[in-house]
């Protein structure tokens, strides 16, 4: 049976959706402004909606072959068989989020625009609650495909013990997360592989070589550029911030049914439910959060920031109190510490955003200082950029550790006054189980956190509205001062996908464990059977007894060499990505160019370029590019566990992992600082816009666009999918392995 309090999930996801249409009204209520405004509008709609499209088709087909390869798994036994299905449902929902907040984002820009001829606060008013439409719909069907799944299970499932099948409804649910995981790794490399290629292009030639500011309709290169906005920034990020969130809650949802059931399937099953609630009351909170956004006419960097600071800090701040009393109600074992781990992963959240605003902002020193390295050349730009951004990785590494620590301290005992050598395995489990815990703490405000993310590419598409369609310049600069506010959230909203990454992974690590128990039992095994002639009932086995039976430790080979491939597969990853960028990118500057050259009268007003050329050279860069990197993903895990088994395995994610997570925050704050150093000097530092400092830091921009919007937020999602993928195939990897 299903307690009472867990239809507070299911009620919160309808209310997220509830809020989500009602924002999506209100915005469509807003006029467009002009004729050409909506005209350029519509290009920028058909050419983002054409664009996901054709990657459905890509991505449908993937799906649909390794469906069939899970199908084929649970005939021979390796698997459950409602994985298939729980795959291909994660795999839909992701893709739904990330359709429905680009479709609201493709209607909200020339709205924005138009709103920012009255006032800057009607400006970010408008764009704001449009990006919250894309942050409730992911929460809402996150909350609402989790929940129907285990209604399914839990009625559906044949097993008798609630135990065991508790394990087995949380360990199906992982299923699901794949199916989120590998959508958004799609999403993210093929829309910013788009993006970035049509932003290089459009600003080196437009820009740097012809002396047109952005956005200015005689660039061939800037319908593609709004149309990347959207696909990459939009639809690529809801994507990505939907499985980082359904992989928070399940990962510690089934590291919960672990740790749990030597207290009983009832307390089993709170802890199960403690991460979905937690979540659902932080999406109710976000809505009122997202209600107290507003700022002042001519507002400065810092008070934009406060003003969407105020509006999350509010929603975290009722979270943490109303952690405390939900799972109070809901009577979990040691309730006050895993409410104190919950407190422990916002706070680790709010130091990542601090630390990457002051990194990213223009408004502080670290971004002021590659700005001025620009009066001496693009290299010295890029050398500052790369420089700031090594440094940057120190404050939320530090963060994410100190967080760790503390988030499985207090969920394994320490307010009890448990000292390390009174802990027994149980207390382990628990500790794990906090740091998943923390993890979805981290992102329980994600329907605003997601709000002041999304909001940001609205505002840099009004901007080339605004351009486009010969606004006042006036509107184009408080246009500018949202979209560089944006570049900020844009750079905190991936700081908290990468520091939820790096909490789920460890707890993804021990759900692998117990996933390697089922696929045991299911190949008849019933115990452990040691080198020295002992053995332990598999039923009683626990974390520490796999470690010993697999011999994972550092001096195993195996484990050594899996760490060696996934720090590899970090770069290898990136090195793909980032090649892809340039590729594409190198193809848009020819093209634009040969326009330039070739089409009389562009440079004058007289000639209209081809802009659909340029879509073309950004659809077909993407969809080749995006298949490669995404497919390793998710062969490299299953190739390791063939050939290494479990130890190679476990070496692989914890080498991804930690070398992952690194890489990320370090792509993301070098690519967002380069960003606003340019801004900054459009503002007028330095010699303002059309000056060699400009040109300078144009070029650091250029270099950071696919450090930040391709190959750094796509880390965390690698890191993800390979422990699902491994979770998934750990079947596989027990009945077969060569080593």
């Amino acid at each position: 049976m299903i307690t009472p309090i867990f239809w507070l999930i299911p009620i919160a996801s309808i209310v997220a959706l509830v809020f989500a249409y009602y924002f999506y009204r209100q915005m469509m209520k807003e006029s467009e402004g002009t004729p050409k405004m909506a005209e350029i509008a519509k290009h920028v709609r058909v050419g983002a909606m054409s664009y996901l499209k054709q990657q459905y088709k890509v991505v449908i087909v993937v799906f649909i072959i390794l469906a069939l390869i899970f199908a084929l798994m649970a005939f021979f036994n390796l698997q459950n068989p409602w994985v298939p299905v729980a795959f291909l449902t994660g795999g839909f929902f992701s893709g739904l989020a990330g359709f429905f907040g680009m479709k609201t984002a493709t209607y909200a820009s020339a709205r924005t625009a138009n709103a920012a001829q009255e006032s800057l606060n009607r400006g970010l008013k408008v764009a704001f609650r449009s990006g919250a439409v894309m942050g409730l719909v992911v929460v809402g069907l996150a909350l609402l495909d989790i929940s129907l799944w285990y209604i399914i299970l839990t009625y559906f499932v044949p097993i008798v013990d609630p135990i065991t099948k508790n394990i087995f409804i949380t360990t199906t649910l992982l299923t699901f997360g794949m199916g989120a995981s590998t959508q958004a790794l799609f999403a993210r490399v093929g829309g910013g592989i788009y993006t970035k290629a049509a932003d290089v292009g459009a600003d080196l030639v437009g820009k740097v070589e012809s002396n047109i500011p952005e956005d200015d309709p005689r660039n061939p290169a800037t319908i593609a550029d709004n149309v990347g906005d959207n696909v990459g920034d939009v639809a690529g990020m809801g994507a990505d911030l939907y499985e980082s969130f359904c992989g928070s809650i399940l990962a510690s949802a089934a590291l919960g049914a672990a740790a749990y059931k030597v207290f009983g399937a009832e307390m089993q099953t709170k802890a199960i439910l403690a991460p979905m609630l937690i979540a659902a009351v932080g999406t109710i909170l976000s809505i009122i959060g997202i209600f107290l956004v507003r700022t002042k006419e001519n507002a400065t960097m810092k008070k934009l920031l406060k003003s969407l600071s105020f509006g999350t800090n509010i929603s975290s701040l009722l979270v943490v109190i109303a952690t405390f009393i939900i799972l109070n109600a809901l009577g979990i074992y040691n309730w006050i510490g895993l409410s104190c781990s919950v407190v422990v992963g916002l706070l680790v959240g709010i130091v990542i955003g601090q630390a990457t605003e002051y990194y990213t902002s223009q408004t502080y020193k670290p971004t002021k200082r590659i700005a001025e390295s620009g009066k001496t050349g693009p290299a010295t730009v890029i050398i500052s950029g790369v420089g700031t951004g090594m440094l940057s990785v120190a404050i939320p590494v530090l963060a994410v550790v100190i967080g760790i620590v503390f988030s499985f301290l207090f969920a394994s005992g320490v307010i009890e006054g448990k000292s390390f050598s009174s802990f027994d395995i149980t207390d382990v489990t628990n500790g794990l189980y906090g740091i998943g815990i923390a993890a979805v703490g981290m992102l329980s405000t994600l329907g605003i956190t997601l709000a002041t993310d999304a909001y940001g590419p609205i505002a840099d598409n009004a901007g080339g509205n605004a351009q486009m369609a010969g606004l006042d310049p006036e509107v184009r600069k408080r246009t500018d001062a949202l979209d560089s506010l944006g570049n900020t959230t844009a750079a905190t909203g991936k700081g908290f996908a990468i520091g939820s990454a790096a909490l789920t992974g460890l707890a993804l690590l021990a759900s692998y464990v117990e996933e390697i128990k089922i696929g045991l039992e299911r190949l008849g095994q019933h115990a452990l059977n040691f080198a020295d002639g002992s053995s332990i009932p598999l039923a009683q086995a626990n974390f520490v007894d796999f470690m010993h039976y697999y011999e994972v430790h550092l001096m195993n080979p195996k484990v050594i060499v899996g760490m060696f491939i996934g720090s590899m597969m970090v770069f290898v990853f990136c090195g793909l990505t980032m090649e892809a960028v340039g590729k594409a990118a190198q193809k848009m500057v020819e093209e634009v160019r040969r326009q330039f050259r070739e089409i009389k009268g562009i440079m004058t007003g007289e000639g209209t370029p081809d802009y659909a050329k340029c879509v073309e050279i950004s659809t077909k860069g993407a969809q080749k590019a995006m298949l490669f990197p995404s497919l390793l993903a998710i062969i490299v895990p299953i190739l390791i566990g063939v050939i290494f088994g479990v130890p190679g395995v476990l070496g692989l994610l914890i080498g991804g992992l930690s070398c992952g997570f690194v890489m990320a925050v370090f792509m993301a704050n070098s690519g967002g600082a380069w960003d606003n150093a340019k801004k900054y000097v459009e503002e007028g530092a330095f010699g303002g816009k059309g000056s060699e400092t400009h040109k300078a830091t144009v070029v650091g921009d250029t270099v950071g666009d696919p450090f930040k919007d391709t190959s750094g937020p796509s880390l965390n999602i690698l890191i993800k999918l390979m422990s699902m993928v491994s979770i998934v195939m750990a079947g596989l990897t027990v009945a077969f392995s060569i080593f």
